[in-house]
C-alpha cells in the first residue's frame, strides 16, 4: 500500500501531518492540475433504466465503496432522503475491520459508507447515479485521488438481489453507452457485512473542512453534488454525531 502526500493518519495527531500534507500539496502542481481536471469532469450521467421500486418500507440500507470514506460519506450526508450515513469496512472478516489492519490492503476490506436512506425520497438507483457520477470515479481500478490499493476500490455492496440487479444492470447500461471515458470497474460484492470505523473517522469531512486532503480531494465532490443535483441537495448535513447523541 503507498499513498502520497494525500496520506491520511491512522490516529487523532491530523495537525501535524496536516502541515505537512500542505507543503508536499504546494509543490505537488502537476499532480494538483491533474486532479483538478478530474473533478472537472465530473457529471451528470443517466439515471438507471432499472430501479428499485418504492414500496412501503421508509428506511432502506445500501453499502458502497469509492475510495477514502471520508469523501463518500460527506457527499451522501448532504443527500436528501438520507438519514444517516456511516463510515465503515466491508468485504472482509470481522477481526480485521480496523483501520492500522484494513491499511494495509489484504484483508479483503474496502473502505466503505453504510447509507442510511428513505426511499420514498430517494431511490436505490438515484444513490448509484450520485455515487457514480460525484462521490468517485468508477473508471480507476483499486485506487481513488491519492490512495491506492485493494482497500480504495470501488465496489458495491447489495444488501438483496434486487440491489445487485439494479447494480449490475446500471454498470451495463452505463458502459453501454459510453457515460465515461473508460470501462466502470465498480465491482459487485454480495453476502458481506459492513463493520462501523473508528469514531475519529465519522463525519471526518464535516469536522475538519480545512484540511488539506479535504480541500483538495473531498470539498470538490459536495460541490459536484450541489451543481449536479441541486434538487437532491440538502446544505444541513446528516451527521453520525447527531444521529447519536
Amino acid at each position: 500500500m503507498t499513498r502520497s502526500y494525500g496520506t491520511r493518519p491512522a490516529n487523532a495527531s491530523l495537525r501535524a501531518v496536516g502541515a505537512v500534507a500542505l507543503v508536499l500539496a504546494l509543490s505537488g502542481g502537476v499532480w494538483l492540475a491533474s486532479h483538478a481536471s478530474s473533478a472537472e469532469a465530473a457529471h451528470r450521467i443517466p439515471p438507471p433504466a432499472l430501479d428499485v421500486p418504492a414500496g412501503s418500507a421508509t428506511r432502506e440500507v445500501a453499502v458502497l465503496a469509492g475510495g477514502c470514506f471520508w469523501g463518500v460519506q460527506g457527499v451522501f450526508q448532504h443527500v436528501k432522503g438520507v438519514s444517516d450515513a456511516v463510515s465503515g469496512y466491508d468485504g472482509g472478516g470481522a477481526t480485521t475491520a480496523h483501520y492500522e489492519m484494513t491499511s494495509h490492503g489484504d484483508t479483503g476490506h474496502a473502505e466503505s459508507v453504510e447509507i442510511t436512506f428513505d426511499p420514498r425520497v430517494i431511490s436505490y438507483g438515484r444513490l448509484l447515479q450520485i455515487f457514480f457520477s460525484v462521490a468517485h470515479d468508477p473508471t480507476e481500478l483499486d485506487r481513488q485521488g491519492p490512495d491506492f490499493g485493494t482497500q480504495y476500490r470501488s465496489a458495491i455492496f447489495p444488501q438483496d438481489e434486487q440491489q445487485a440487479r439494479v447494480a449490475e444492470a446500471y454498470i451495463a447500461q452505463l458502459d453501454n453507452a459510453h457515460a465515461f471515458d473508460r470501462k466502470i470497474v465498480t465491482s459487485i460484492e454480495p453476502g458481506h457485512v459492513f463493520y462501523r470505523a473508528e469514531d475519529y473517522h465519522q463525519d471526518f469531512l464535516a469536522r475538519n473542512p480545512t484540511y488539506p486532503y479535504i480541500v483538495i480531494n473531498d470539498l470538490p465532490k459536495i460541490e459536484d453534488l450541489k451543481r449536479l443535483y441541486p434538487d437532491g441537495y440538502r446544505a444541513d448535513a446528516a451527521l453520525v454525531s447527531a444521529q447519536r447523541s
